[in-house]
């Protein structure tokens, strides 16, 4: 099978997008393009853990019910959250209503605001574990890799949950870390001019 497709704009994209108008958006202004925001990068992390055992368009199709449920992910308020409102998520059918991986997004707020005071920010961080590539050329399918796995096992000493190494190549993906959009893609070139010009944290 084929990584691109042509699509309406007779520019070739990763073929994965065409599945549902979600994915050609989220292809399209988000993936592979990087982030240094802290907020974001929490909000991204939360949702690769939420898609864990699940599809990615189940989480796209109620992000905005979770940015709601969870404080837009301001990791600050969302680590204040009690037992109540574990509940309170647990009954809202707009989210994904998994209690771990509820109780785990709020352990991982606390657990963020303790990177925040070891490394200043969350961005400086994770960027730590950008993988050394040659970005002129465009890697085949991957699940994991070493950095991936590197990151999963520091995270894990500091006490963050849902944070396994598939888990955590998707979000080096979903955050730019690396650029995973197929050989020909339209939007790779877009995304290696990104990462170019981006100052790391």
């Amino acid at each position: 099978m084929s990584e691109i497709y042509i699509a309406e704009d007779g520019k070739a994209r990763c073929a994965w997008c065409q599945a549902t108008p979600q994915y050609v958006a989220y292809h399209e202004n988000e993936w592979g393009y990087p982030v240094t925001d802290d907020q974001r990068l929490f909000e991204k992390i939360c949702l690769e853990g939420f898609q864990s055992g699940l599809s990615w368009l189940t989480i796209l199709v109620k992000r905005d019910n979770f940015r709601a449920a969870f404080a837009s992910f301001d990791f600050n308020l969302v680590a204040k959250f009690t037992d109540d409102d574990v509940e309170r998520l647990m009954l809202n059918a707009g989210i994904v209503r998994h209690r771990g991986k509820i109780t785990a997004t709020i352990n991982n707020a606390k657990r963020a605001q303790e990177l925040m005071t070891e490394f200043g920010s969350l961005a400086h961080y994770f960027w730590r574990f950008e993988p050394k590539r040659d970005e002129a050329i465009a890697p085949g399918f991957m699940a994991t890799c070493e950095e991936s796995i590197a990151l999963s096992k520091d995270l894990k000493k500091r006490r963050w949950k849902f944070v396994g190494p598939t888990t955590m190549y998707a979000f080096m993906q979903a955050m730019g870390m690396v650029n995973d959009h197929a050989d020909g893609c339209a939007l790779r070139v877009k995304a290696m001019q990104q990462r170019a010009k981006l100052v790391r944290p």
